[in-house]
């Protein structure tokens, strides 16, 4: 079996064909300060989590260009979106669900705002996921293995909750409720429209953004639900 090679130009590639640019929007003096950096820390992510899908499925595509124009696209408009929000200079970010680090660490190539930690319970996952950090050298990010209603209170509250798949919308707002700061935001990656207002009728939240692009021959949207 040939071994897998990508590299920085078959990222930067995937991402024009995608209409996409790497852009420097990380944090000064930490991390990575070119899109060509960013670019090849991308593909090291993707060379390993292509590698390790052959034996433990971390994700449904096989090659890599199916994983990046159906997955790491997400994470490259995602960077956009966070910035448009008015969220505090250093937010803490818990990513639920994490499963292999989608989005959350490609996001963390591009946009290193503040402390991030993925959520995942099963073991396999959390190995993957901390073998990567740990070769991309992220700043701020870490991974804590366990259901999410046992993440340790001295982490909390946190200012920014990225959902993707992890529980149904509405019985997400509840259960993220102990863990939110006021004024926290919710974001919740989904393949549906954001709801309207009658069907968000939790009177704790209100919906603050949102937005919707293509990903491969799919569109996605990002919905921004903030407490009130």
């Amino acid at each position: 079996m040939a071994e897998i090679n990508i590299n920085a130009a078959d990222i930067l590639g995937a991402a024009s064909k995608a209409g996409r640019r790497l852009k420097d929007n990380t944090v000064q003096d930490e991390g990575f300060k070119a899109a060509t950096d960013q670019a090849r820390v991308l593909a090291y992510y993707l060379t390993l989590l292509v590698k390790w899908n052959k034996s433990m499925n971390l994700v449904g595509p096989q090659g890599w260009e199916q994983v990046f124009h159906s997955l790491i696209i997400d994470s490259l408009h995602l960077a956009d979106f966070l910035d448009s929000l008015e969220l505090p200079a250093n937010p803490v970010t818990l990513d639920l669900g994490a499963g292999a680090g989608l989005p959350g660490i490609p996001l963390r190539t591009l946009w290193q705002a503040g402390d991030y930690r993925l959520v995942e319970s099963r073991e396999k996952r959390c190995i993957f996921m901390r073998t990567a950090l740990r070769m991309m050298k992220l700043p701020r990010t870490d991974v804590f293995q366990g259901r999410a209603e046992k993440i340790p209170a001295e982490t909390l509250p946190a200012d920014l909750i990225l959902s993707k798949a992890f529980m149904p919308w509405k019985e997400l707002l509840e259960f993220v409720k102990p863990m939110l700061a006021p004024q926290g935001r919710i974001v919740i990656l989904s393949n549906d429209p954001a709801p309207s207002e009658q069907d968000l009728d939790d009177p704790g939240y209100e919906l603050e953004d949102s937005m919707q692009y293509k990903a491969g021959d799919k569109v996605h949207y990002f919905w921004c639900l903030r407490r009130m």
